[in-house]
């Protein structure tokens, strides 16, 4: 974004660490104003919110505690919202749950239906009617590339993340002429603290992985720069995967 441009704001679900923290503070240096959301990380959100005040005084930005799976409490925040006039929406906020397929408990898996599905589909029909309006919006979600490829484990995880996979290529349809673009981005395993239960599995993890590394989220959160960003501006219904070629490969190795 250009010095002379007055800076445009952007909503981050999940922003208080983690790949979210990554996003909020790249699209900060981008030149964007952002809102960001937290659930239990309020020590981080607001070091993160005194660092961005100092770093680019004159600008706005702010933090908001919610529970995404409190649905009462994301009809509070979109009516919050409701007077801000947003240029972008990253989804990021996501809850995890692993079981076998068979063995789903569905009380977890939706809760994380809800935190990964229906708390975007509520907070979306908020900021994107005055991006149409505008004819001018950005929208990325950070999906997974459990809704393109199985692994064990996953079911309810995978399904709400292919529900929202169905919905942003509906919605990116739906809003094309307004001049709003909505994408997916699908990243593999970022290294982050989501994937600290799985560290004695790193080495053979990574060895499956043709990049043979986990990706630093600071990688996701630049491509989620470049979809805000002028040279996007064609770019909508798109599924990004950014997972070093995991999606690529075969998985029976030679």
């Amino acid at each position: 974004m250009a010095d002379t441009e007055e800076p445009r704001r952007v909503l981050v679900t999940g922003g208080g660490r983690g790949l979210g923290a990554a996003i909020v503070a790249t699209l900060a240096r981008a030149g964007f104003d952002v809102t960001f959301t937290y659930r239990s990380a309020a020590a981080e959100a607001e070091a993160m919110l005194a660092d961005l005040m100092q770093a680019y005084p004159g600008r706005s930005f702010a933090a908001r505690q919610v529970d995404l799976a409190d649905k009462a409490a994301v009809d509070a925040l979109a009516k919050e919202l409701e007077p801000t006039t947003f240029f972008g929406f990253v989804h990021n906020a996501g809850q995890s749950y692993d079981a076998l397929a068979v063995m789903m408990d569905q009380a977890k898996a939706e809760t994380a239906m809800q935190v990964n599905y229906w708390s975007f589909t509520r907070l979306v029909s908020t900021v994107a009617r005055p991006m149409m309006r505008s004819r001018s919006g950005r929208i990325a979600v950070i999906g997974s590339i459990t809704a393109l490829q199985a692994n064990q484990g996953n079911a309810a995880y995978a399904a709400s993340k292919a529900a929202l996979l169905g919905y942003v290529r509906t919605l990116a349809v739906e809003t094309a002429r307004s001049g709003v673009t909505v994408n997916y981005v699908a990243p593999g395993f970022i290294d982050t603290e989501m994937l600290a239960a799985y560290a004695k599995y790193r080495k053979q993890m990574e060895e499956q992985i043709p990049a043979r590394r986990f990706a630093r989220p600071e990688e996701i959160a630049a491509v989620v720069e470049f979809l805000m960003s002028p040279p996007a501006s064609y770019v909508t219904g798109a599924v990004l995967p950014v997972d070093g070629g995991l999606s690529a490969a075969i998985g029976i190795h030679r």
